[in-house]
């Protein structure tokens, strides 16, 4: 009993030291996290996709956001409609050359409901229910989510909110990083504690703005260059919670440069069971998934478990 007391004890320390020298949390738990929902199973970034992952256990819901013309936050990988999934009102297909036509940060948010980005489905998805959607609010996932949450799965998930921007779209695609960030920050602030919220992005811009304005938000450093770890940390200019590469970029000796430096390692989007597998054999600390549910069928060989247990 005693021992067991003072690894308790050791644990607290430990999680307060990392605290108090990084100003974010490190959390040692697996972390399935469903990207843009169940993006596998479900229209992406749609509120059913949300539903699904919840059902399939998984202990982060991933998603994108975007501003349109009235200035409301909405969930949408793109910053315009995509070819690839939407329709127009009228119910017809368009080229990708036609994309940059139909950018989000020009249209209400009246006229962004009108598409049909769900009965078309994704060819590079073949289970992807087919299903007329549209783009939701943000307020509105996370409101399905959490009621979701209270009255089903019974465990409290995190958001994982990635805000999409680059250099070349500020004013044109989205706010500049300062006014995207305080329009996300001051409505999850209404919705929902800041501990179960994570805000990642590849526009380094962001994250150092949300460090700087709320250190208190952990923060995830989305990475698909070919730059060594202490490289990019050094371009950030300071240590995030999360390191969050593509997965096929990682190596265990990378994983361990990132524990050494007190961030955990979340890879993208890993889809195959056997991958799955061997990312957990490299000792990452979670993983984003097109299809939570395969995670879920595996969880015994993975040593998972969800939040309630299950």
């Amino acid at each position: 009993m005693l021992s067991l007391v003072m690894r308790i004890i050791q644990l607290i320390l430990f999680v307060l030291i990392v605290q108090s020298a990084t100003g974010q949390v490190y959390i040692p738990k697996f972390d399935v996290q469903g990207h843009r929902g169940c993006r596998g199973l479900k229209p992406e970034n749609s509120i059913p996709a949300f539903i699904a992952a919840l059902d399939s256990g998984v202990t982060t819901i991933e998603m994108d956001v975007a501003i349109t013309k009235d200035k409301q936050i909405i969930v949408s990988h793109e910053p315009w409609m995509s070819a690839a999934i939407c329709r127009n009102p009228a119910g017809k297909t368009f080229t990708a050359k036609e994309e940059m036509k139909y950018t989000i940060f020009h249209m209400t948010y009246d006229q962004v409901k009108k598409w049909d980005c769900g009965s078309k489905g994704n060819e590079r998805f073949p289970e992807q229910e087919k299903m007329s959607m549209y783009k939701p609010l943000l307020r509105d996932v996370i409101l399905a989510v959490e009621n979701h949450v209270k009255n089903y799965t019974k465990y409290e998930v995190d958001y994982n909110i990635e805000i999409k921007s680059l250099p070349e779209g500020d004013g044109k695609l989205h706010p500049k990083p300062e006014e995207f960030s305080e329009m996300v920050y001051a409505l999850i602030d209404q919705y929902l504690p800041m501990e179960r919220v994570v805000i990642q992005s590849f526009d380094f811009r962001v994250l150092k703005y949300w460090h700087k304005k709320y250190p208190e938000v952990r923060l995830a450093a989305l990475v698909e260059n070919l730059k060594d770890i202490d490289e990019n940390i050094h371009d950030l200019g300071f240590t995030p919670s999360i390191y969050s590469p593509d997965y096929k970029l990682l190596d265990k000796d990378e994983v361990k440069r990132c524990h050494e430096l007190k961030m955990r390692v979340i890879p993208w989007t890993v889809n195959d069971p056997a991958e799955m597998i061997a990312l957990k054999g490299l000792n990452v600390d979670g993983f984003i998934t097109d299809y939570p549910d395969r995670a879920r069928k595996i969880k015994m060989t993975l040593g998972l478990k969800s939040k309630d247990g299950k």
